[in-house]
């Protein structure tokens, strides 16, 4: 009589979307469960709330993704408030103008759903230690981060703000890429694919990245990632490898 919460982990591009949707449809058509779909990405701060991190804590901050920058209070309001009877409200986000919807525009679901698929690529990271800090893994952390004071940051909001989020799931289902040089090319075909599905669109293509854009813009997650795919494999109960074309 409880609704079941599913983390699904995986690198950018892996396919938790395309999991999660593949989930929802089969549980709901083939064992007539409720579902509700939903993305960590859905709790980004809004880009306001960003611009003011960057010039209180540090300029990275700006850019949406990494621990520190969702809104990890309403994440956990949210799926307690799916847990129980009643309507509940779901944020969105809208990537294309990198702002979160407004209120009026989120979803309304109502009466508990029997299962919550929950993805996000950062689910279940850990920190790390203060030595593991020090050297920077990019020339992202080197020359915009010379400090740590970003990465440390980003640290400190994983062990203080994120666990109570993450106590919340129940089952855990990993994507496991070969490693974080498959991230550029399968982010690129994501962003080409929402590139052509916006040409025309009302938001248009404006705020999406060129290559040498993405190629900084996965430099913010690749400390994690890597950290994720070397501590995570062993403590999830779904793991799935995949190669470098996503089988």
């Amino acid at each position: 009589g409880e609704t079941l919460i599913v983390g699904i982990i995986g690198s950018q591009g892996s396919g938790k979307s395309t999991l999660a949707d593949l989930l929802a449809l089969m549980l709901s058509d083939k064992y007539q469960l409720g579902v509700v779909s939903l993305s960590l990405d859905d709790f980004y701060f809004t880009r306001q709330q960003r611009e003011t991190l960057s010039k209180t804590v540090h300029p990275l901050l700006s850019t949406r993704g990494v621990p520190g920058t969702h809104d990890v209070g309403l994440a956990i309001t949210t799926l307690r408030g799916l847990s129980t009877k009643g309507t509940a409200s779901v944020p969105r986000f809208d990537k294309s103008t990198d702002d979160t919807l407004p209120e009026q525009e989120w979803d309304q679901v109502i009466s508990k759903p029997d299962v919550v698929l929950f993805e996000g690529w950062c689910l279940g990271a850990e920190p790390q230690s203060e030595e593991e800090l020090l050297e920077p893994v990019n020339e992202l952390e080197k020359n915009e981060d010379p400090d740590g004071i970003w990465r440390r940051y980003v640290n400190q909001q994983l062990r203080d703000a994120y666990p109570e989020l993450f106590n919340l799931i129940d089952t855990w289902i990993m994507l496991k890429a070969p490693s974080f040089d498959c991230v550029y090319p399968w982010r690129l075909e994501q962003e080409k694919k929402l590139r052509e599905s916006l040409s025309g669109s009302r938001s248009g293509t404006r705020n999406l990245m060129n290559e040498q854009e993405l190629k900084r813009f996965i430099q913010h997650y690749q400390r994690i990632t890597e950290h994720l795919l070397e501590t995570l494999p062993e403590k999830v109960d779904f793991l799935f490898e995949l190669d470098e074309n996503r089988k």
